[in-house]
């Protein structure tokens, strides 16, 4: 009898990198342009995000779903345009939504509401401290996924989260690891952060794997494989971006409790 024909790890490589390569030229756009056209891009992403969010908890509550997406829009766009906003704007949104669930009102609550503030702060931080920072956050999350997604398949090995994260391999965790360490070193020394960067950058990689884990975390209690099907050989938009939340969500602690301390970044 024959082998079953398994499939090939590497099928899917080519669909992914094009669609990657096409995420990064239009983030590379916004990135430069900077102003408006980032907040723009961040906030659309963000709107899709909450959208997917929804979707993956009810999905056939298709109206509640729009209306949390433009309601994502208006305060997000309304906070960055006006520094004075009120900051509980950014509860308006978890908040309904999560009254309205049936159930995982506390998982919407907490996702939904980082979204949100991390969205928010990778527009701060790029008006605050310019482009060069956002491509350092960028290639932080890249590296770390680029080398986490090639040493996993490669080596393999035991699990970093089974029950959660099936697919998801020491190997390629700590791949992840030394390659967001790479980049903060090629940082540190092109730049006079210093190498703060390094370790920085790592605490940054595990924020962002956890980012990954978070929304693994939704995806295994509502049964559904991809947030949507909105990128060829990615998923959906939160899938793509899961990791960047939780690494600008982070940032955005660390550069405030900076600020407190009087430590300038």
């Amino acid at each position: 009898m024959a082998n079953p024909i398994k499939p090939n790890n590497w099928d899917d490589l080519t669909v992914r990198i094009t669609s990657s390569i096409a995420m990064v030229a239009i983030g590379a756009v916004g990135v430069v342009a900077g102003g408006i056209w980032f907040q723009m891009m961040v906030v659309f992403v963000a709107a899709i995000m909450i959208w997917e969010l929804w979707k993956m908890i009810a999905p056939h509550r298709d109206t509640a779903a729009a209306l949390l997406a433009a309601a994502t829009t208006a305060i997000l766009s309304a906070m960055l345009t006006d520094a004075g906003s009120p900051w509980f704007l950014f509860l308006v949104v978890p908040i309904s939504g999560a009254l309205v669930l049936k159930k995982l009102r506390f998982t919407f609550l907490m996702y939904a509401l980082m979204t949100l503030v991390a969205s928010y702060a990778l527009v701060q931080f790029r008006d605050d401290f310019g482009a060069l920072w956002i491509i350092w956050l960028l290639l932080v999350v890249i590296a770390s996924d680029v080398l986490g997604y090639f040493a996993g398949r490669t080596f393999g090995g035991p699990k970093f989260w089974p029950a959660i994260s099936p697919k998801k391999t020491w190997s390629g965790t700590a791949a992840g690891w030394i390659g967001a360490g790479g980049i903060g070193m090629i940082f540190a020394i092109s730049t006079d952060a210093g190498m703060i960067l390094v370790p920085l950058s790592m605490l940054l990689s595990f924020a962002g794997q956890m980012g990954d884990i978070a929304e693994s975390a939704i995806k295994r209690r509502t049964g559904i494989k991809d947030s949507s099907t909105l990128i060829p050989g990615h998923g959906g938009v939160l899938d793509r971006f899961d990791a960047l939340l939780g690494v600008a969500f982070v940032m955005f602690i660390a550069v405030n409790i900076m600020n407190l301390s009087g430590v300038a970044f």
